[in-house]
Order: structure tokens, then sequence, then C-alpha cells
């Protein structure tokens, strides 16, 4: 094409890359080439985001912990205990997870305004180095909690709800993973404890019985 300007060169490359084909339908001015190349790199633009985000959707990794539908309050190891038991419905083993245990409850200040504040409840044990089949949460309810004392009328003064958050490390996807629970005041059972979960197959491995996994008892 000797007699053809360098912008038509441009526009046949673009129309190469874009797949846009050579038909008998086509532009037939500098300003319809100049609408068809916007819209040949939005539409390709476009149709990449997508595919990128629909991807980073699909392929990003789920926890599926079960977390036990009640906490629960009650002696363990000779203390008052809140406990709340969680486990891993995947049956992989997440690694290195840490879990938090968060109260909010309803405060007044020194000058009469109402304000909603939250603590950090320390755990028996926040860590767990390969979480694969349950895990129950101890907060021990000793003069440093600052649930000590309280009964189910206090927590309903208060408005006390608590939020679980549990983070590790999927082996088999090899990413990080998170999950969330939060309970309300309404759905801590005191004076019950969990039922016992665990027991073995017949071929010897330990196995939970997820059909009691929310069950509790009066203990």
């Amino acid at each position: 094409m000797p007699d053809r300007a360098y912008i038509d060169y441009l526009y046949f490359s673009i129309e190469t890359l874009s797949t846009a084909g050579y038909g008998d339908m086509h532009p037939q001015t500098h300003y319809g080439h100049f609408i068809a190349t916007v819209e040949l790199f939005t539409g390709i633009f476009s149709m990449s985001l997508m595919t990128g985000l629909i991807f980073a959707r699909f392929s990003r990794p789920n926890a599926r912990l079960l977390f036990a539908n009640h906490p629960v309050i009650s002696n363990h190891e000779g203390k008052p205990n809140l406990m709340v038991r969680l486990a891993n419905e995947r049956h992989n083993i997440i690694g290195n997870a840490t879990a938090k245990l968060w109260l909010l409850r309803n405060v007044v200040s020194k000058e009469g305004q109402f304000l909603r504040r939250f603590h950090e409840l320390p755990l028996v044990r926040n860590e767990h180095p390969a979480l694969a089949l349950s895990w129950t949460l101890y907060h021990v309810l000793d003069e440093q909690s600052p649930l000590y004392g309280l009964n189910a009328d206090d927590f309903s003064s208060l408005g006390v709800s608590l939020v679980v958050v549990v983070t590790g490390y999927d082996v088999v996807a090899a990413q990080t993973v998170h999950a969330r629970r939060s309970y309300d005041h309404t759905e801590i059972r005191f004076g019950q404890r969990y039922a016992d979960i665990l027991d073995n197959s017949e071929d010897g491995r330990i196995r939970i019985d997820y059909g009691r996994f929310h069950e509790t008892l009066d203990g």
C-alpha cells in the first residue's frame, strides 16, 4: 500500500491486535477510525478488568469455619470460663491459626454520654499450630476480666455482644483465610457446657460428630 498514509497502517495494526477483522463494514474516515480505536481499546480494557475481578473473587479461598450457635459460661479447670467452639469443615489444615475474642458493651461516660466500647478478651490459648478438627476458645472470668461477676441480667442491661475473629494459613490454597462470627447476649448460655463431639472411627481415626456440634448440656 505505497499510496496510503502511515495513519492507515496504524488503523490496520489496531484492527489486527483487537481481532476486529477486515470485513466490508469498516470506518471510511479518520473520525470513524478514531471512534473505532477508542471503542476497541475501551472494550479490551473493560473485558480484561472484568476477567481479573471475577478471577480474584472466585479464586479467593473461604475458611469454612463452623462456629457453635451459642457461647457458654461454665467451670473449666476449676474456674468460670466463657467458651466458644469452632471447627474446620474443610478437613484440611489451617496452619498458624490465630483467634481473637472481642467484647462490645454499652457504657455511660462521666459526662453522661452513651458510648459503645469494645475490649479484647484474653484467651487461654489464642494460637493453634494446625487447625484440622475442632478448637474451643477459653476466656477466664477472673478479676481481670471485664465480665467478672456479671450475670445474664447484667449482660442484657449492658447490651453485651461478642465477636470472634479467626485468621490462618490454608496450606492447600497457600493463602491466608479469615473467618468471623458475632453473638448477641441472648445467645450466651449460662451454666452450660458443650457436648463431647470427638470419637474414633472404625479405622482408629479421630472424627467430629457434627450432629452434636451445637449441643450444650447442663454443666
